[in-house]
């Protein structure tokens, strides 16, 4: 009896995992798009690639964060791939291996901080054009025109995510973002 137990608790976690790689790919993917570096301004550069991903994945945390004890259980196991990815980049990058651990310590605050902000200021499109300035680009002079759409995209994302109920984000195949058209 108890080794169909395990074994179902086994399965779980493997449909988990599939669950939270195929998130997390999402994210990245989203992350990755073109646009956001040639019309959205965003320095194709690490850090802007850091931003970019943190941004995506707020989107996503947002949405899981509060409904229930399995959505939190999803967005911690969200947070803790991007940050084994973050390390292993790292790697190789070719981090020193002392060195790691002080970058990823300094990746988490930084992606802390900026939840923090986006959370504050979603409500708010120009207290959200503000924290996009400051982390997404920061502090690099962006038009007003892309910080604006930029911040109509992240509302428009938490609202279309909002709506989709939990068993679609928890499929196979996860509708998550809409592709932005720039400003």
């Amino acid at each position: 009896m108890g080794y169909s137990l395990g074994l179902f608790n086994l399965q779980a976690r493997r449909q988990n995992q599939l669950l939270v790689d195929a998130l997390y790919a999402k994210a990245v993917a989203q992350a990755r798009l073109p646009i956001f570096y040639q019309a959205g301004a965003v320095p194709d550069s690490l850090d802007g690639r850091f931003d970019l991903l943190v941004l995506h994945m707020f989107l996503l945390l947002h949405r899981l964060g509060g409904e229930s004890d399995r959505t939190r259980k999803l967005a911690q196991s969200l947070f803790d791939l991007m940050f084994a990815d973050m390390d292993q980049s790292l790697r190789e990058m070719g981090v020193s291996d002392m060195s790691v651990g002080k970058r990823v310590k300094e990746m988490a605050r930084a992606f802390y901080g900026r939840i923090d902000a986006y959370e504050r200021a979603m409500a708010d499109g120009k207290q959200l054009q503000e924290a996009l300035t400051r982390n997404l680009y920061r502090g690099a002079e962006v038009s007003p025109a892309v910080l604006a759409s930029m911040a109509s995209y992240m509302q428009a994302q938490v609202v279309k995510l909002a709506g989709l109920p939990l068993e679609t984000i928890t499929a196979a195949d996860i509708p998550c973002f809409e592709v932005w058209e720039g400003a």
